[in-house]
């Protein structure tokens, strides 16, 4: 064997699972990263806005949600107990490689007046407790974890890993684009959510079990930050279900930005929209998603393809992102530049097209949000503003789920699966937690 531990991915769940092989003596272990290293990734790019050290979250505004009930399904892998204290572990590391201290969403009588308020307006606050790195920061904290490792693990970035290597059920090491193959005891696959695709091939060729996961789309709303004021002070992201009228679908909010600006979300095939928030400045505005789910069974079971399908169609009619004031959707007018600019919500992403969403959802989809809208403006006056400002899309796209034991361990003998890409975590705290839960298994078996 040429390594002990082979980890494809450098997202928050493989330098987890390395920082963690490292501090536990478990060696030579080997990183193997698609994208660039962290001081030579560009923005502006689609791979490097998705792939490199850091992963996707290099890029995000980097809220670790600590609540067990949100942002992946360890919960479903482990009891309550050692969820919560695994997660108070991978919260422990963040901090003390520069996170903040502070965390918000903490119970209070004001959170529960918000619970309370909110169920007056059928929708249900589902508590979280959150820390906010901050999209200025996130970089020197994701440097500040490269450093911790590199003198004990071999890490190789710009590095593709071509396939997985397996004998008798049994995985032997991966083979790289290059054609050279490495042979390893085992092998942690954590392709984050930009590998689904390779997660999903991989999968098929093993034959493991999996099952597709929804699909979320929907809209970046943006409104004046005094709307939100009350809630985003109480509980910094506000994460709200609703169930729609006409269709009981279930929609929901998603990534609330006090004072953040709207940003394009660049892949190699589409370009859709998200938000951030930076920790030392801020604009006027406060953002987050509408999102609705999408399920698919027979004969249609690829939401990732129908969720290309639909921004495709924005980027079609809109060259990008498309902005619609809400007062032009519910006229069943376009939005013209303008019109945009007589908006007293002054929009952060002004390379938006205005357009008309109408255009690019299905009807079904259009009533969800619209209905969603009109929940929240019984919680907070003015959501339903004609000022207020939809960007379109937003899509979250979920890997397939692969059948996993408690330990993250695959159908394949020594193969782990962890965060994003494996389907069982949707957000940093608990992509870090599932690469901890990993190579601790690792080192028990090694060790027994």
């Amino acid at each position: 064997m040429d390594y002990e531990v082979t980890i494809v991915g450098a997202g928050p769940s493989g330098i987890f699972a390395a920082l963690t092989l490292a501090d536990l003596g478990i060696g030579p272990v080997l990183l193997l990263e698609l994208g660039k290293n962290l001081d030579q990734r560009e923005r502006k790019h689609a791979n490097g806005m998705l792939c490199g050290w850091g992963g996707a979250g290099a890029y995000s505004d980097g809220k670790l949600t600590l609540s067990p009930e949100v942002g992946g399904f360890l919960g479903e892998f482990l009891e309550a107990e050692s969820l919560n204290q695994l997660l108070q572990k991978s919260d422990k590391i963040w901090v003390d490689h520069g996170a903040p201290k502070l965390v918000f969403g903490e119970s209070s009588p004001k959170l529960e007046d918000l619970a309370d308020r909110a169920r007056l307006a059928d929708l249900e606050l589902i508590p979280s407790r959150i820390r906010h790195i901050g999209t200025e920061n996130c970089l020197t904290v994701l440097d500040r974890l490269q450093k911790s490792i590199v003198e004990k693990v071999e890490i190789r970035t710009e590095c593709r890993v071509e396939n997985l290597l397996s004998e008798n059920g049994q995985i032997t090491g991966v083979k790289l684009a290059s054609g050279e193959n490495i042979y390893s005891r085992f092998v942690i696959a954590a392709p984050g959510r930009s590998g689904a695709g390779w997660m999903k091939k991989e999968a098929e060729t093993l034959g493991l079990k999996t099952r597709a996961s929804p699909v979320d789309i929907g809209v970046r709303v943006e409104l004046p930050a005094p709307v939100l004021k009350e809630i985003t002070d109480t509980i910094y992201e506000s994460k709200l279900i609703y169930y729609t009228k006409t269709f009981d679908d279930k929609v929901r909010t998603f990534c609330m930005n006090p004072y953040g600006e709207v940003v394009i979300e660049k892949s190699s095939e589409i370009l859709t929209v998200n938000g951030h928030s930076y920790a030392g400045r801020k604009s006027e505005n406060t953002n987050f998603a509408i999102l609705v789910s999408s399920a698919f069974t027979e004969p249609f079971d690829d939401p990732i393809a129908y969720g290309f399908y639909i921004a495709r169609l924005a980027n079609l009619l809109g060259k990008g992102p498309i902005i619609q004031r809400l007062g032009d959707l519910l006229a069943g007018r376009r939005s013209t530049q303008e019109r945009i600019n007589r908006c007293l919500t002054r929009p952060t992403l002004p390379e938006a097209t205005p357009g008309d969403l109408s255009f690019v959802f299905p009807f079904r989809h259009m009533q969800s949000i619209i209905e969603m809208l009109e929940a929240l403006e019984k919680l907070a006056p003015g959501v339903y503003s004609r000022h207020t400002l939809l960007y379109g899309v937003e899509v979250k796209f979920y890997s397939n789920r692969i059948d996993l034991s408690p330990e993250l361990e695959t159908q394949v003998k020594n193969l782990f699966a962890i965060g994003d890409g494996a389907g069982i975590t949707r957000g940093l705290i608990q992509a870090s937690a599932s690469g901890i839960v990993a190579a601790e298994a690792i080192s028990n078996r090694l060790n027994s």
